[in-house]
C-alpha cells in the first residue's frame, strides 16, 4: 500500500497528464471523477463521452442529466453527496468500447479511488463497467439487480442511463434499483 496516493487530490496529481495508453491521444480533458470524497455510494460508468471530454467532468451530457435526476428525484440524494467516475478516464474515439488493454491500464486508478473513498456500495452503469470491475463477461439484462463484490465492497450493476434514453420503457426498471 505504500506509495499509493492517500487522497483524491494526490491521486489526481499522480495520474497527471496521463499518456499511459493510446486514449490520451484523442482526449481534450482527462475525466477523473467528481463528488464527495467520503461518498457512501459510487457510480462507475465505462468512459467519458464527447460532452464529458469537453467539460472534463463525468456524466454531464443527456445520460448524465438522467443520472442526476435518478440520484436526486429517485434516490433523494444530492449529486454532490455521491461520487461519479468511469473505468477509463479518457474518451474512447467515436464512443467505442474501451479495449482490454486500456481498461487494464486505467483500472488501478479506479481501484485507488475506491480505496480512498471507502463507499458502502458501488453501482456500475452499463455492461462494460460491470464486466471491467468483475473481470468477466457480464449479461446486464440477466444479471442486473443482483449483488456482487468488488474489492470487498458491495456492487450492484444496472443499465447505463444512455440505454434508458434509447429505451424509455426501461425507465421503471432503473427506478427499481
Amino acid at each position: 500500500e505504500q506509495n499509493h496516493p492517500t487522497d483524491l487530490d494526490s491521486l489526481r496529481a499522480f495520474i497527471g497528464d496521463c499518456k499511459r495508453c493510446k486514449l490520451s491521444q484523442g482526449r481534450t480533458h482527462l475525466v477523473f471523477g467528481e463528488g464527495s470524497p467520503s461518498a457512501r455510494l459510487v457510480f462507475v460508468g465505462e468512459g467519458p463521452g464527447a460532452e464529458e471530454d469537453a467539460a472534463g467532468r463525468p456524466f454531464v451530457g443527456e445520460a448524465g442529466k438522467l443520472l442526476t435526476k435518478i440520484i436526486e428525484s429517485g434516490m433523494g440524494l444530492k449529486r454532490e453527496d455521491v461520487y461519479i467516475c468511469n473505468v477509463v478516464k479518457c474518451r474512447p474515439p467515436h464512443n467505442r468500447d474501451p479495449e482490454a488493454e486500456e481498461v487494464q491500464t486505467c483500472l488501478p486508478f479506479l481501484e485507488q479511488q475506491i480505496r480512498v473513498i471507502k463507499p458502502e456500495v458501488i453501482c456500475t452503469l452499463g455492461r462494460i463497467a460491470a464486466q471491467s470491475l468483475l473481470g468477466r463477461e457480464f449479461k446486464i439484462t440477466q444479471e442486473r439487480g443482483n449483488w456482487f463484490s468488488f474489492m470487498g465492497t458491495q456492487l450492484m450493476a444496472t443499465f447505463h442511463p444512455a440505454y434508458i434514453l434509447r429505451n424509455p420503457s426501461r425507465e421503471h426498471q432503473l427506478k427499481g434499483l
